[in-house]
C-alpha cells in the first residue's frame, strides 16, 4: 500500500509507502527538496504539511511555532498535501555507485587526511559544486562526505576527512595506499551556489566544513562567476586551517574577496600573520559582517556552529531567513539511498 503525496499549489504529485519518508520518497522519483544530513540534524529539509497527517520518526522533527516539519524523518499516515521551501526536478538514474582507487593520501593537520581518489579511465563523475558522496562500506553502512574538488575535475574525488574518536571509517583512512579501491556513491545534497542571484556571499566554514567551499569557490574560478564573496573559516587550534594555499590562490584570482580566519585558541590566533579572530565563527561573523541584508550566507560545519551561525545571522545581521543555506557534518552512518 503507498499514499498519494501532493505538492501544494502544483499538479505534481508521487507516492509514498508508509514505512517511507516523505524526502525519500520525493528523490526516488526525481523530486529534490533541500536537504543535507538526512538525520533531523541539520533541518534543511523543514517545510510544511498543508493537508493529511504524518508520523514523526524522532523527537524535536516539529516545530511547534512554525507547523514545519523535517521532511527527512517524517512518514505518511495517509494522504498528504506538503508545501516545500523550494523543489525541483532531477534525474534519479544520474545517481551512481563507482568504484575508485586511491591516487593519493595525505595527512593536512592532526587530524585531517586529503584523500584523493581516482575513476577508471574514461569514467567521469557528474556532480554539483558543494554537493557530497556516500562511502560504502564492508559492513553495508556509508559515510558521507563533501567533494572538495570543482565538478571540472570529473575524473577525481578529492575528500577531507576529519579523524572521529573510534570512527569506523576514519579508522582505515591512515591505512589507505594509492592503489587500494573503495565503492562511493553521488552525488547527495543541495548546498550548491545559487545562481539565479547576484547577492554578495558569505561563506563560513567549519574545520573540515571547508571542504565543499573549496569546491564551490574553484568553480567560481573556473566560470568566472563574479559576486563579492567574504570567506569565514574557523577551526580549534591554527592548524586546523589545514589548507591556506587555496586561500592565497582565491587572493589573487576572485577581484572582491575577503577572508577572515577565526581560531579558539587566543595564543594562536594572534600568531598567525595577519592575526586571525580569537573565538568562535558566530562571534567572528559577528564582528566582521555586522549587517546581512541583501547577502546569501553558505554555512558548513558541525550542527551546533551551523545553528549559532544561522541565529547569529538571521537575529543579529537581518538576513533574510530562505537566503541561509546549510550542510551540517554530523558524523556517524549514512541513510541508505532512496
Amino acid at each position: 500500500m503507498t499514499h498519494d503525496v501532493r505538492i501544494a499549489g502544483t499538479d505534481i504529485h508521487f507516492a509514498c509507502r508508509p514505512d517511507q519518508t516523505l524526502l525519500d520518497a520525493a528523490l526516488q522519483v526525481g523530486i529534490e527538496m533541500p536537504y543535507s544530513c538526512r538525520k533531523g540534524v541539520c533541518g534543511n529539509c523543514a517545510g510544511s504539511v498543508t493537508a493529511g497527517s504524518v508520523s514523526c520518526l524522532s523527537s524535536g522533527t516539529h516545530d511547534e511555532a512554525t507547523g514545519r516539519h523535517l521532511f527527512c524523518q517524517c512518514t505518511p499516515q495517509g494522504d498528504v498535501e506538503i508545501a516545500p521551501v523550494s523543489f525541483r526536478r532531477i534525474d534519479p538514474a544520474a545517481r551512481r555507485t563507482l568504484t575508485v582507487k586511491v591516487y593519493r593520501n595525505q595527512r593536512a593537520a592532526n587530524d585531517v587526511n586529503v584523500l584523493q581518489l581516482r575513476l577508471a579511465t574514461g569514467q567521469r563523475a557528474r556532480f554539483k559544486a558543494g554537493q557530497y558522496l556516500q562511502v560504502l562500506l564492508a559492513d553495508g553502512s556509508r559515510r558521507c562526505y563533501s567533494m572538495a574538488n570543482a565538478p571540472h575535475e570529473s575524473d577525481t574525488l578529492t575528500l577531507h576527512i576529519r579523524h572521529i574518536p573510534d570512527g569506523r571509517f576514519t579508522r582505515i583512512v591512515p591505512t589507505l595506499a594509492v592503489g587500494d579501491t573503495l565503492q562511493v556513491e553521488l552525488p547527495y545534497g543541495s548546498f550548491e551556489l545559487r545562481e539565479d542571484s547576484n547577492a554578495p556571499l558569505v561563506f563560513v566554514a567549519g574545520g573540515t566544513g571547508f571542504a565543499p567551499v573549496k569546491a564551490i569557490l574553484d568553480d567560481m574560478v573556473k566560470r568566472g562567476v563574479r559576486r563579492p564573496v567574504t570567506l569565514l573559516w574557523g577551526a580549534r587550534r591554527r592548524d586546523g586551517l589545514y589548507l591556506m594555499p587555496a586561500v592565497q590562490r582565491w587572493q589573487r584570482l576572485l577581484p572582491d574577496f575577503r577572508f577572515i580566519a577565526a581560531v579558539d585558541d587566543a595564543d594562536e590566533a594572534a600568531g598567525l600573520q595577519p592575526p586571525a579572530f580569537a573565538g568562535p565563527l558566530d562571534a567572528a561573523l559577528r564582528a566582521h559582517c555586522p549587517d546581512l541584508r541583501g547577502h546569501e550566507v553558505y554555512c558548513c560545519g558541525a550542527p551546533a556552529m551551523v545553528a549559532a551561525v544561522r541565529r547569529t545571522c538571521i537575529e543579529d545581521g537581518g538576513l533574510e531567513p530562505s537566503h541561509f543555506f546549510s550542510d551540517a557534518f554530523v558524523p556517524g552512518p549514512a541513510a541508505a539511498a532512496a
